[in-house]
């Protein structure tokens, strides 16, 4: 299940992409968001990317932007004891606050390479659906390459996940409206996986411009990681606010696909068959929409996938306190004593 620390995390991926500086590992960023929510027990409240507004008509979709990447994740040092005060003066040259220690060597942000495309498998992202074909819509963008891959080495494989990384912006009554969707049914490591769709979604969504850091403050994320894939028996083979729908059919010689995630046809009111042909005309077809059940080959597959969000205002403060606790403990580390020479 997505959390919100998998939002935090792609926020801080995006600015500190913009701003040019490395950016904290996703294990720092879980283990620093549940430390911020423990000092306050009520926790943040809601801010305009929670999913508790309500949805604008012009929403996310789930979209059809879909790629394939892998990366190394990254290790993180295990979690210090904390000492107590009066070890703590007994040890200068290790006075640490808890969890900031990690932090001061922070990690560079992953460098930057070109995806190769590569083909889908039966068991793995195909999923039961044929998008073999060269001749691909390029109207739809069905298949987007990743900005960041790396090969991962097999010791530090991670959990994986199928994911989408959404970027909303936030209008001042704080309706959302999409601003770059992209993901990928290829299972991803986590922490890798979060980082290039992060970037992925918000610069090279083809349907947008790239993101630029004057926007930072009018975004909100929202990740969904995807899970349990089954081919449909026919195209209304689905449950709608359960599953998402990946469909692929063959028109005028192509091959053409598209997705929604599971709570995109709720959100629009949409029955079943509204939901089929409002993913096709979004592939390419431009049938009458009675038509849709003579398109050939049309295949479809269901899946589940649980999505979080936050907004701009909750990294915000979030990492305002993180950079606070840095600099609290580097204060306490320099104002530290230096331990006696040699007698």
């Amino acid at each position: 299940m997505a959390t919100q620390a998998h939002c935090l995390f792609c926020f801080d991926v995006l600015a500190a992409s913009l701003e040019k500086r490395p950016h904290l590992k996703l294990s720092q960023v879980e283990d620093l968001w549940a430390e911020y929510q423990g000092k306050d027990q009520k926790g943040p409240p809601p801010d305009p990317g929670s999913d508790q507004l309500e949805h604008d008509s012009d929403l996310e979709d789930g979209n059809d932007l879909i790629s394939e990447s892998d990366h190394d994740p990254e290790e993180v040092d295990a979690d210090e004891d904390d000492l107590p005060a009066e070890e703590a003066t007994k040890q200068p040259s290790t006075l640490r606050l808890p969890s900031i220690s990690r932090l001061q060597a922070p990690s560079p942000a992953s460098a930057s390479t070109s995806s190769t495309p590569s083909s889908f498998s039966a068991s793995s992202s195909r999923l039961g659906l044929d998008d073999t074909s060269s001749k691909t819509s390029s109207k739809t963008s069905f298949f987007s390459f990743g900005r960041r891959s790396q090969q991962p080495s097999p010791a530090l494989r991670e959990e994986q996940y199928p994911l989408f990384v959404t970027w909303n912006t936030i209008s001042a009554r704080g309706h959302k409206s999409l601003r770059g969707c992209i993901g990928t049914f290829e299972p991803q490591d986590l922490s890798a996986g979060l980082e290039n769709y992060a970037l992925t979604a918000a610069f090279d969504d083809t349907r947008f411009s790239p993101i630029q850091t004057a926007e930072l403050s009018t975004l909100a994320n929202h990740v969904t990681l995807l899970h349990t894939f089954t081919p449909c028996a026919h195209p209304l083979d689905w449950d709608l606010g359960t599953n998402g729908l990946r469909i692929s059919f063959t028109y005028h010689g192509r091959r053409l696909g598209a997705t929604y995630l599971p709570d995109v046809a709720v959100e629009q009111g949409w029955s079943k068959e509204e939901t089929i042909v409002s993913l096709m005309r979004k592939a390419g077809w431009t049938g009458r929409s009675r038509d849709w059940r003579n398109v050939n080959d049309l295949k479809a597959v269901r899946y589940q996938g649980k999505g979080e969000g936050c907004g701009w205002s909750t990294w915000r403060e979030w990492r305002a306190w993180v950079d606070q606790q840095i600099n609290e403990a580097e204060s306490a580390i320099k104002s530290a004593p230096s331990p006696p020479g040699p007698a």
